[in-house]
């Protein structure tokens, strides 16, 4: 059997201004470090197989930390990179609101239809994400943790379930939140939805699933 931990990595200024990342390479913030650093304490005591990450640093650094209790690499797996917004990364919500109303109508009203303008689609965070999951379950038994962001994990969750991406708006993702589901005999079994238990130990904690 293996087991599946998807996380998302830890706060970034840009979470707290509410500003589109993407591929932009946002570091965490001292509140992400300390989110991340909880992450890495709650799972320590977990036999981990495997650690991958998205390549970019907000990710990554949340990956290591969780690697240090485990003496192991993160393997790098650029399928879970960020979603790329295209021309709306690096742009506040407000902004984006106002500059491309009809496309952002549509973003909130139907995600699974929405091109970003030189970006990608939902199917595209599918294909290549789904690719990784694949790798995984055939290569390891075992406990693997997947390190990634908000719109690549609430689609691999859609896509674990067994829902189309018209359900992306259906899932919350907070910052340092983790899902968890077991493969057995060939089907995927949810666990564990968006768990950040261990975060309460931050005084006035903001959870946002942006």
């Amino acid at each position: 059997m293996t087991e599946i931990i998807l996380a998302r990595h830890g706060e970034t200024d840009w979470n707290v201004a509410e500003v589109f990342r993407g591929r932009i390479d946002i570091e965490l913030n001292d509140t992400g470090m300390k989110q991340a650093e909880l992450l890495a304490e709650y799972l320590k005591d977990l036999r981990i197989a495997a650690i991958y990450s998205s390549p970019l640093k907000r990710a990554l650094k949340t990956a290591e930390m969780m690697a240090s209790h485990h003496n192991l690499d993160v393997e790098i797996a650029p399928g879970l990179i960020d979603f790329d917004y295209g021309e709306w990364q690096g742009s506040s919500h407000e902004v984006v609101k106002d500059r491309y109303k009809e496309l952002y109508a549509e973003w909130i009203k139907n995600p699974h239809q929405v091109k970003m303008p030189a970006g990608e689609s939902l199917n595209d965070i599918r294909r290549r994400a789904s690719g990784v999951v694949d790798s995984v379950v055939t290569r390891y038994e075992g406990t693997v943790v997947l390190v990634a962001h908000r719109v690549v994990n609430k689609v691999l969750i859609c896509v674990l379930l067994g829902l189309d991406n018209s359900h992306f708006w259906n899932i919350r993702q907070d910052a340092c939140g983790i899902t968890t589901f077991t493969y057995e005999n060939e089907r995927f079994i949810l666990t564990k939805h968006n768990d950040t238990s261990f975060l309460r130990l931050i005084p006035k904690v903001q959870f946002s699933d942006f």
